[in-house]
């Protein structure tokens, strides 16, 4: 994800995170907890490489791999390591919860 910001390539980022830990912190503002990505999928880009995210990844990953198995996305990415690993490498200020 750093090198495409870097490289300006086009990407949207998703956050699946709850409420109350996207009030501590955030990366982006297009937010659709996890709970409703399969239900909500039609609001997901398809055109464009989608970066998932969560507190440590392990949410992001689940919700890549569902929404790739069940409605068929070529295009999504969980974010390794989630805000918690993205705070460590680039941001160490960023308050995380």
């Amino acid at each position: 994800m750093k090198q495409w910001l870097d490289s300006k390539t086009d990407f949207t980022l998703l956050d699946i995170r709850e409420a109350h830990e996207i009030s501590i912190s955030r990366l982006c503002d297009f937010h659709i907890p996890m709970a409703f990505c399969l239900s909500r999928q039609s609001e997901i880009p398809r055109d464009v490489p989608v970066v998932i995210y969560c507190r440590s990844g392990a949410r992001a990953a689940a919700t890549v791999s569902a929404l790739c198995t069940k409605h068929s996305f070529e295009n999504l990415y969980s974010l390794e390591g989630g805000i918690t690993g993205w705070a460590k490498a680039f941001d160490p200020e960023m308050e995380i919860g």
